[in-house]
């Protein structure tokens, strides 16, 4: 591994595992914050429903920032404000205080998350984004089964308040690194897009031409450029330093390109939509907030046609049109959000099945599981070796597909169990689904962050990060909306109808992932790709 590339993965890894590390340790927390601040469950609650406003809310904006200002810079900001607000909150004084820094957190989480994916894109080649997507998320995965064990340690040795001290020495260091570290190819002062299939290669993509290969200087594929025809191309002479496709170099940062405007509109529209719509969706969950519930979906969804229209109107849209434009990623993201969607509202209903119908306890409930949390866990790192050449030969379509079939047959499994249900099969479709899941989630995220350009990195990250928000929040509340109608059901699988459609919905992701692209095997030989500017054509002997 690059010197350069092992700092941006080592923080993008750390900040997304603290980040899902967070999340689950809170859970475990919220009864004792409750009885030691004296507070009620609605404001309890907010200390989860705030933060994930906040993030929802913000995501793609502080995508464009990382896109406009640099990933490396805005992750570090990210960084270094999450570590103070979970100091804060260790330290606040009321369940008021609380919230408020929870809000701050969810901003700060904001302004990180978009950049752990933006960071990746830009240091790493698109063929070998594979590997450091899965060790991602294969430390989301550990982080996010360890959370539930970490805090209840922590909680019950230190008090709810060490949950959040948890959290700030990482953040710190990372945030502190992300600082000293340069990032390659990003800043305000990359002047050029790459074009499709270079975007890891901006200074290739710009000059064909290398130092050692000066005869390639006169070759008529680059009598586009009569200037340079004339002159042999050398790192090393003072007249290339005009030339704006090198960043980093000091000399051309004289001639930094324009800045497109940051649509604070378009943000501002967006951030109330996506809040509305989460705040919705968590509050339909809850009893007796159907209504309100429902209430703030229509009013998300009354902004929500505002923002688009502003989007059509405005000359430098929040959402980039070619990116919006882009099949492959438009299809990543449908694949993620019905995967997200359909696993967590499963394991909502099969949680309460598990304790409240058979009556196992916690622990003994978690063991059923299991399989679910080592596939997640170790499914990555195997996907790592694996996802390249299964790519290569398979293609993201295929591979995809045979995560959605074994993620869709996990939940029509759980929809057939009925109050007799034993270990066995519970454990079958536990490792369905995280099986089905880990394939689709590297498989997809890889897909959005490699076909997204490199000039909209951030903003593909803060999508994808937006859907994986919103994604569990529409399954949860759609299982309580569907328990709630088939109260005789209560949570049994097979005699409601919550899980049944879920299974419905894990489903959607079949035709999503048929509109990811195939293998690129066939049309290299079909001549359709021609080689890189400034490469010597493979020949296989």
């Amino acid at each position: 591994m690059s010197p350069r590339r092992a700092p941006v993965l080592a923080c993008s890894v750390v900040g997304a595992a603290v980040v899902a590390l967070d999340g689950t340790v809170l859970t475990i927390a919220q009864p004792a914050l409750q009885h030691d601040l004296h507070a009620d469950i609605g404001q309890v609650q907010w200390t989860s429903t705030g933060y994930l406003v906040a993030v929802a809310s913000l995501l793609v904006f502080a995508g464009r920032l990382g896109d406009r200002y640099g990933h490396r810079r805005v992750f570090a900001y990210g960084a270094l404000g999450f570590a103070a607000a979970s100091t804060g909150i260790a330290l606040a004084p009321g369940i008021g205080a609380v919230i408020a820094l929870r809000v701050l957190q969810g901003v700060c989480g904001a302004l990180l998350q978009p950049a752990t994916l933006g960071m990746l894109r830009t240091a790493y080649p698109p063929d070998r984004l594979g590997t450091p997507i899965a060790v991602r998320t294969a430390v989301i995965g550990l982080a996010a089964a360890a959370g539930p064990l970490v805090g209840g340690a922590l909680v019950s040795a230190y008090g709810w308040r060490a949950v959040f001290l948890l959290g700030v020495p990482p953040t710190l260091a990372i945030g502190l690194v992300a600082l000293a570290t340069r990032e390659p190819g990003t800043g305000p002062d990359r002047t050029r897009e790459p074009g499709p299939g270079h975007a890891s290669e901006p200074s290739r993509a710009a000059e064909p031409s290398h130092a050692s290969e000066p005869s390639r200087a006169a070759e008529p594929s680059h009598a586009s450029e009569p200037s340079r025809a004339a002159e042999p191309s050398h790192a090393s002479e003072p007249a290339r330093s005009a030339e704006p496709s090198h960043a980093s170099e000091p000399a051309r940062s004289a001639v930094p390109a324009p800045r497109s405007p940051l649509d604070p509109v378009g943000a501002l529209l967006l951030a109330v939509t996506l809040g509305l719509l989460v705040h919705g969706l968590v509050d339909a969950a809850r009893p007796g907030g159907t209504l309100s519930g429902l209430l703030a979906c229509g009013a998300a969804a009354a902004v929500g046609f505002a923002f688009a229209r502003h989007e059509r109107r405005a000359a430098s849209p929040l959402l980039p049109p070619e990116l919006l434009r882009s099949v492959p990623v438009v299809a990543g993201l449908a694949v993620l959000l019905a995967a997200s969607a359909a696993l967590f509202g499963s394991l909502f209903v099969a949680t309460y099945f598990l304790q409240d119908v058979q009556g196992l306890d916690p622990l003994d409930c978690a063991l059923r599981v299991l399989p679910l949390a080592v596939l997640m866990v170790l499914g990555a790192p195997l996907c790592a070796p694996l996802c390249a050449p299964l790519q290569r030969r398979f293609g993201p379509r295929r591979t995809a597909t045979a995560g959605a079939t074994l993620l869709t047959l996990g939940v029509f499994q759980l929809s057939r169990f009925d109050a007799t249900a034993c270990a066995v099969p519970v454990g079958v479709a536990a490792a369905l689904l995280g099986a089905g899941f880990v394939t689709l989630m590297v498989t997809a995220t890889s897909v959005v962050v490699h076909r997204a350009p490199e000039a909209h990195a951030g903003v593909a990250g803060g999508l994808q990060q937006t859907v994986m928000n919103i994604g569990p929040a529409l399954g949860v509340a759609a299982a309580t909306l569907l328990v709630a109608l088939v109260p005789l059901g209560g949570f049994v699988p097979a005699a409601g109808v919550a899980v049944p459609a879920l299974t419905a919905v894990a489903a959607l992701a079949l035709p999503a992932a048929l509109a990811l692209p195939g293998t690129d095997r066939r049309r290299t030989r079909q001549g359709a790709t021609p080689p890189r500017p400034g490469r010597r054509p493979y020949v296989r002997s």
